[in-house]
């Protein structure tokens, strides 16, 4: 086993960076080059693969239906409806193209890229989700990305087995929710973050057990508390109705006061992960010896990796799950030694976009159970063996094995994946450098009203205004209240918004792009600590893990 590390030069970004010992043994063990960039770039890299883009109506290019997708207009790939691309209606096999060993094995894999057509939409086993993205076997959603097993759900964002709610990110298990983040196994729950097993709330901050609880912070097994006082119930309730959450201008008022709370009042542990042993990192549940991970789940010995889960012996990773003993690897959903890869399941295969439950492939686009193939062609084991040698190879001459699919397959300009949101600070000039695509594209809009102009109470509106187009304040996007929303809103008594849908989602998820972790002093035992929480949040009160159990877990 290593016990050493490397020190080494970013070949992008030119700061230095260390792979630590665990790092180079699981390297090994997985079998794959050791990089020569460092973390941040490749995490840029991979998010190029995940597309955050505008829902938009299409057609196919199959079919000629309508079709709604997040995929971008002027594709460089065809686009089938999910049901089309899955049928029988095509063979990817017919794309199937001879490896030509004058040229690099990239641009061979990028023609190929370019032929085959993409599913509209990802996911499987879903009903009425037409408006949705990356969701899995869930029902009746409507402008979701990155869900499973959710029912009767809009605005959100990685979410898991939620119900009956609006505008989530990153929850598990809740019910007739609203506007929270981070949060687990929870009843009505709104505006709160990072809370677990509470009922009947409103803008709370780590609070577990609780029941009937506003504006307050790191409480636990409490009822009808308002700023972490005790309130009778009959107090309580008459100053719920005082706070009036019908008025846009008090739960704007009340959001402020919640910044403040978190700025000044209360506690931060110096992670927010759960159940987690010998990890580092933040976001983490049910997770052991996972390093330098973020938002991922129920894993073992995993390292580099960004929003995943069920991996064992993982390393370099974004948005993949059910993996074991994989890398270099973006938005795969499953395999085993499965390595530089994006959106497949497979065993044993490298160089895959798209494919389905294939094995011992090589640089294949969008096949579905096959076996021995290379560029989409078919061979016998021991032609395919010989060949995959002879790629690899010449690769490796050309300084091409080892790396992750170049910018330049890319499934969308960059400035509407996920990686513009990760990265803020990224240019136009960085990606166009690296081969990637940006595009600058005014999506303003001025045929509506600005949403600014509505009552300020949720009781002063009329169904007339699921009617009407709204232009957002800060986006200047046009957003509509749909009819479901109209009805939640209604029926919980709470302002509507006035932010179009999609900036409201990025500025929840905000707290689960930071990968960066800052130096701070434990408020308690005042040593050393790093925390993911970038100075200018302005938090004041940071405990090691150790003090915050003692003092409030």
């Amino acid at each position: 086993m290593n016990t050493k590390t490397e020190t080494k030069i970013c070949v992008d970004c030119k700061n230095e960076f260390e792979i630590s010992s665990g790092d180079l043994n699981l390297y090994e063990k997985v079998g794959l080059v050791i990089p020569e960039q460092c973390f941040f770039c490749r995490t840029k890299q991979y998010l190029a693969f995940f597309i955050f883009g505008k829902f938009r109506k299409g057609i196919s290019d199959l079919s000629g239906e309508s079709l709604i997708t997040v995929l971008p207009n002027n594709l460089r790939y065809p686009i089938y409806k999910s049901h089309e691309w899955w049928g029988d209606g095509w063979n990817p096999m017919n794309f199937g193209q001879e490896y030509d060993e004058n040229r690099p094995f990239f641009d061979q894999l990028k023609e190929l890229q370019e032929k085959i057509p993409r599913p509209h939409q990802v996911g499987k086993n879903n009903t009425g989700c037409d408006w949705c993205d990356d969701v899995w076997d869930s029902k009746n959603c409507y402008l979701c990305r990155s869900l499973s097993k959710c029912e009767n759900l809009s605005y959100s964002y990685r979410v898991v087995e939620c119900k009956d709610s609006f505008d989530l990110v990153y929850c598990f298990n809740l019910q007739n929710s609203y506007d929270s983040f981070s949060c687990h196994n929870s009843f009505n729950l709104n505006f709160s973050e990072n809370c677990k097993d509470c009922i009947d709330s409103y803008f709370l901050f780590d609070c577990r057990n609780c029941q009937n609880c506003i504006m307050s912070w790191n409480l636990r097994n409490k009822q009808y508390y308002i700023r972490n006082k005790q309130y009778t119930k009959e107090a309580y309730e008459a100053e719920l109705v005082k706070i009036g959450l019908d008025s846009y201008q008090n739960v704007e008022a009340l959001k402020n006061e919640f910044k403040k709370m978190l700025q000044g009042e209360a506690v931060h542990r110096e992670n927010f992960n759960l159940k987690t042993t010998d990890s580092v990192g933040n976001y983490l549940t049910n997770c052991d010896k996972c390093v330098n991970v973020f938002t991922w789940e129920t894993s073992q010995n995993c390292r580099n990796s960004l929003r995943g889960m069920d991996a064992k012996d993982c390393i370099d990773q974004f948005g993949s799950w059910h993996t074991e003993a994989s890398g270099n690897n973006s938005c795969v959903y499953g395999g085993y030694q499965l390595k530089h890869s994006s959106w497949s399941n497979a065993r044993y295969s490298e160089y895959l976009d798209l494919c389905d439950e294939v094995e011992y492939c090589f640089g294949c686009v969008g096949l579905r159970k096959k076996k021995y193939c290379i560029l989409n062609k078919q061979y016998e084991k021991d032609e395919y063996e010989n060949l995959r040698n002879k790629i690899i190879n010449n690769m490796e001459k050309r300084g091409e094995y080892g790396k992750f699919l170049p910018y330049s397959f890319g499934l969308c300009e960059y400035n509407f994946s996920a990686g513009a949101i990760y990265f803020k600070d990224i240019t136009e000039k960085e990606i166009v450098l690296k081969g990637g695509y940006w595009k600058n594209e005014d999506l303003s809009s001025q045929d509506g009203i600005l949403s600014a102009s509505l009552p300020d109470s949720i009781i002063e509106t009329d169904p007339s205004i699921k009617t009407q187009a709204l232009i957002c304040p800060e986006s200047h996007y046009r957003f509509n209240i749909s009819e479901a929303e109209y009805e939640f809103h209604k029926r919980k008594n709470f302002a509507l918004p006035r932010l179009h849908f999609d900036l409201r989602m990025t500025k929840q998820m905000r707290k689960i792009t930071v990968i960066k972790s800052y130096p701070y002093k434990c408020m308690y035992c005042e040593n050393d600590i790093m925390a993911y929480y970038p100075p200018e949040w302005g938090y004041q009160k940071i405990a090691c893990e150790e003090c915050y159990k003692q003092n409030i877990a």
